[in-house]
């Protein structure tokens, strides 16, 4: 099994492609406490200085609290390669889940303002989502209020420097362009 591993925007993240579907709805970010989800995320937990997991469909990425990738790089990728060895699935209760479910539960926008939030998802989905997925991350909808356009980052994208450059200078500029009513997007 070869894993390619590519930087991302974010230095303290990295992201592992192991050359086949990771998984297949939606996206999955573990924190130390929610790593039991997963035998993977547990795996790579266990390596010291892992901070953050995030799958994808075809990739994951791991970010780190502190230490040097050359020594950090062995350790995660036998880990992942230890996990497609044994067969193990990939989430602890068999599913091939996602959190986009939660992410939807917690939408907030006006009735009056559902056109609206339609082209804002609409413009994430088929221009961000794509191309933030391949720095390694993932950025959903939160909600719209006030003009101001709400965002969850993940992966990669969470914590990294110039994630605020992406969400004010990238994101906000495409939205106000193709959506009159959006002013501002805000991270949450």
């Amino acid at each position: 099994m070869f894993i390619q591993t590519e930087a991302t925007p974010n230095p303290a993240t990295l992201k592992f492609i192991p050359g086949r579907m990771v998984l297949e709805s939606g996206p999955m970010e573990f924190n130390a406490e929610t790593a039991s989800r997963s035998p993977l995320a547990e795996r790579l937990f266990a390596v010291p200085g892992v901070t953050g997991v995030f799958y994808g469909s075809d990739f994951i990425t791991v970010t780190k609290a502190d230490g040097d990738w050359q020594h950090l790089k062995p350790a995660i990728l036998g880990a992942i390669m230890e996990h497609y060895m044994s067969g193990a699935p990939l989430l602890a209760d068999g599913t091939v889940g996602s959190d986009d479910a939660s992410d939807e539960e917690a939408e907030f926008f006006n009735e009056e303002d559902a056109e609206t939030v339609e082209q804002i998802k609409d413009l994430i989905e088929t221009r961000v989502r794509p191309a933030v997925a391949n720095d390694g991350g993932d950025i959903t909808f939160r909600g719209f209020k006030d003009g101001i356009v709400y965002l969850n980052m993940k992966g990669s994208c969470a914590g990294c420097p110039s994630s605020t450059a992406t969400l004010q200078h990238g994101i906000q500029n495409l939205l106000r362009h193709f959506v009159p009513d959006v002013q501002e997007v805000r991270p949450m």
